[in-house]
């Protein structure tokens, strides 16, 4: 059976799949299809499949930026985007920030767009995901979090803003049914609490962070509690919850302090 052409027959067939942004998707497919018919049945027997809708159009927007999403990179997502804004009003005009886990490197262009005379780079393990980045203007590197970064960066990065992984290992299986079909769990999977990598973040990042600094990290419900004694060992103050318009745990906020003179 065809794909409907019509906006609405497109968008109630995706409504009886389960997607709830039904009307928003289909007019995405059909602007992506641009008249051709076959190309729409492909593009939409794709999304039926639960393939994300971004690896289908190509883009997805964040923060109004319309970011290039090459097929297999994480797919950037709107509850991200208010830690997006916060890091940029944390980066001077001439500053330097630090994008980790950069995926399609949508939080590093947030910061470019809002600060275009600051320095913004990136790292992501997965090769995909930096030439992603790359192709979307972002200077970005292959490597474990700071590890393929520019040594001249440490100490001296006004931001560190970070979407790392941070889902429980448990809780993997809660996440939708047709995740781990196309997304790799490497994107989701932050260890038996899902801190494991959200603590190496806070212990590394001090070498890189000028006093004063802005550590910034998107995470869950109950982590920044388990984060507080290593933010603390390592002179972070001023630590904020940030929370969503429903009241929702998104994120976490520190400032690097002066270490202790002996």
């Amino acid at each position: 059976m065809a794909a409907p052409t019509d906006p609405q027959a497109l968008a109630e067939l995706l409504a009886d799949a389960g997607f709830v942004a039904a009307d928003e998707e289909a007019d995405e497919l059909l602007a992506r299809a641009a008249g051709d018919a076959e190309l729409l049945d492909a593009l939409v027997g794709r999304r039926l499949t639960g393939e994300p809708l971004a690896w289908i159009t190509g883009s997805v927007t964040f923060c109004g930026l319309e970011i290039g999403v090459d097929r297999g990179v994480y797919v950037p997502r709107w509850q991200s985007e208010p830690l997006a804004r916060r890091a940029a009003e944390r980066l001077p005009a001439d500053g330097t920030a630090i994008d980790l886990c950069t995926g399609a490197g949508a939080i590093a262009r947030t910061l470019m767009a809002a600060r275009p005379g600051a320095r913004v780079v990136a790292s992501d393990v997965d090769e995909r995901a930096v030439a992603c980045a790359t192709a979307n203007g972002v200077e970005a590197y292959r490597g474990d979090l700071f590890a393929a970064l520019p040594p001249a960066l440490e100490g001296h990065v006004d931001v560190v803003v970070g979407v790392v992984p941070y889902v429980p290992t448990p809780d993997l299986p809660l996440l939708q049914r047709d995740t781990f079909a196309f997304e790799s769990p490497l994107s989701y999977d932050g260890g038996p609490d899902g801190t494991a990598i959200l603590r190496r973040v806070v212990v590394d990042s001090p070498r890189f962070l000028r006093r004063g600094g802005a550590l910034l990290l998107e995470l869950g419900a109950g982590q920044a509690d388990a984060l507080g004694d290593d933010l603390a060992r390592l002179r972070y103050h001023d630590v904020a919850i940030l929370r969503d318009e429903d009241g929702d745990v998104r994120g976490i906020e520190a400032t690097l302090g002066i270490a202790d003179r002996n």
